[in-house]
């Protein structure tokens, strides 16, 4: 057994071990590489058939080749999708200077009320903890109280793999099933499995999305890598962090940390 099946084996387990705790569990995608490679790793923990719905966030703010490439793919897969947006904060329009509260609003908030109407009781997300500081901090299953709030401080010990954690009628619990890998691990599994990915990661004149989520706080990355080996080449090269082209307020630490302890993915 290789680096590559030992992460897909132990992240394997936790989604198995997830929806045989919860039951009523979804997954979330946001249709970046992360979240793909979760797909792509819960439709084998499930022989192809994934028994539970699929959810994504529609901010309205998404690049179009999100929008294809989530409904071509939902089709292809046989996906249960969910897609949730907060009409209302749409509708009203969002200044996009607050990411804070415009991500609240946008994502946390559709969130909750997915939450709330379908009474999840766990969901499973594609963060690392290699991608951002404050991720590092999570648990495989990490706790949220009725108010969506993250206790960051006050996180359940996860000792000998073992992933129970107790749950009241009102919290949910966040799942974190590829928390172990590192941004080359995605790509290597990416390449070995050939796992189909939008091409907004790939070099065009010069530039390429290392991190893709809404235009507004989106840029491109200088890259020549338009394939999946020169990305793993460039990444194993580059000083540049991986979130260097999201909006920097926030991605600076403190904010960021406000944001998931208020329930952000």
């Amino acid at each position: 057994m290789d680096h590559l099946d030992q992460l897909e084996a132990k992240s394997i387990y936790i989604i198995r071990e997830a929806y045989k705790q919860f039951g009523n569990i979804a997954m979330l995608w946001s249709i970046g590489k992360d979240s793909s490679t979760l797909l792509w790793l819960t439709r084998k923990a499930f022989y192809g058939k994934i028994p539970f719905p699929v959810m994504h966030i529609d901010t309205s703010y998404k690049f179009e080749e999100i929008y294809e490439y989530r409904d071509a793919k939902a089709k292809e897969y046989g996906l249960d999708l969910i897609i949730s947006r907060n009409e209302d904060a749409i509708a009203s329009g969002m200044d996009h200077s607050s990411k804070l509260q415009c991500c609240m609003a946008l994502k946390t908030n559709a969130l909750k009320m997915a939450i709330e109407k379908r009474k999840f009781k766990a969901l499973l997300l594609g963060i690392r903890r290699d991608e951002h500081g404050i991720r590092s901090k999570e648990r495989y299953f990490s706790p949220r109280d009725a108010n969506f709030k993250w206790d960051y401080k006050n996180q359940p010990p996860e000792l000998w793999d073992q992933y129970k954690s107790k749950q009241s009628d009102e919290d949910h619990i966040r799942v974190h099933p590829i928390l172990h890998w590192t941004e080359v691990d995605i790509w290597e599994y990416i390449k070995r499995e050939n796992i189909p990915i939008v091409d907004l990661y790939f070099a065009k004149d010069g530039k390429r999305y290392r991190s893709i989520g809404c235009k507004p706080c989106c840029s491109p990355v200088e890259s020549d890598a338009d394939t999946v080996d020169k990305i793993i080449h460039e990444l194993r090269t580059t000083n540049t962090a991986e979130r260097a082209g999201r909006a920097q307020d926030k991605e600076d630490t403190y904010t960021m940390q406000k944001l998931r302890a208020l329930g952000y993915m």
